[in-house]
């Protein structure tokens, strides 16, 4: 085995072990046990895939631990939906570099047949409840980024002090996150769902945190023009954070969702910045 193909094989071996650890974690805090044993399958599959490689190099490789934390951490945090997609979009690389190896090590073709049946049994198995939901997180989402960058870009030529801004910004969010929720139950009732309190729920809780980070800027900050670009810039993260999440966990387009959500949000608080502005002269208020 030449230089190349060992620290290759040295890599596959510390990814397979540290791989297996995860799938066996992941199994022991999984409280469905089909789901649970998919993944024990999927993790003693990466054990048998490890053991190959150590016979190869004849090297005892450890896990990495830090990813081996990191990834059940993470899970916990974000899902396990997201974080199984995003361990088998890597595995869907480590396919194809079997497949062009199978020429050195023959039994990588078996290898690279069950990355790809790894990806199908996840698919059949992942339904989060979060995920079921996707619809009333966007809802909420979407309409607290559009109406309260609008709302606090207007507020900020309007209105002086950036505590009064945030007042405004806060009675605004908190009524729209109410009502936004109530006409999410109602809609959702009319159609027959069942489900239509936890996707008032989900609504109103995605609608209120954020504008709550939204508004953060005008509480700490005493000038109301860093506040507004500190606002933007975290409306700009939000959709990118959220966009991202979404196109992993649910196999969309994450460039097309992203531009279209931030144009839309920064073209409305553009616009609504204008109507403060002229809003002000003609009113002449001046708080």
């Amino acid at each position: 085995m030449d230089d190349k193909i060992k620290k290759y094989a040295i890599s596959a071996q510390r990814g397979e072990i540290t791989e297996h650890y995860v799938y066996m974690r992941l199994a022991a805090s999984c409280m469905d046990k089909k789901n649970a044993s998919v993944l024990k399958n999927i993790g003693e599959q990466e054990m048998k895939h490890f053991l190959f490689w150590k016979s190869k190099t004849g090297q005892d490789i450890k896990p990495d631990r830090f990813r081996l934390s990191r990834t059940v951490f993470l899970a916990r945090i974000l899902g396990m939906t997201f974080i199984l997609k995003q361990m088998e979009k890597k595995e869907d690389i480590s396919s194809k570099q079997y497949s062009e190896l199978c020429s050195v090590f023959p039994e990588l073709e078996d290898f690279s047949k069950e990355e790809k049946e790894h990806e199908k049994s996840i698919l059949e198995m992942l339904d989060e409840e979060s995920l079921q939901f996707v619809g009333s997180i966007v809802l909420g989402l979407n309409d607290a980024l559009v109406e309260m960058t609008g709302s606090l870009a207007g507020f900020t030529l309007a209105l002086g002090s950036t505590k009064v801004i945030s007042l405004a910004g806060l009675v605004t969010g908190i009524s729209a996150a109410l009502s936004m929720a109530a006409s999410d139950y109602l809609s959702s009732k009319a159609k027959g769902d069942a489900r239509a309190k936890k996707s008032a729920v989900y609504t109103g809780i995605s609608y209120i945190l954020t504008v709550v980070l939204l508004i953060l800027p005008f509480l700490l900050m005493t000038s109301k023009y860093v506040a507004l670009a500190i606002t933007l810039a975290t409306a700009i993260l939000i959709i990118f954070c959220f966009n991202y999440y979404i196109s992993v966990a649910k196999d969309l387009s994450f460039r097309q969702r992203f531009f279209e959500m931030t144009f839309i949000s920064l073209g409305i608080a553009a616009f609504s910045f204008i109507i403060g502005y002229v809003l002000k002269l003609i009113l002449g208020v001046n708080l």
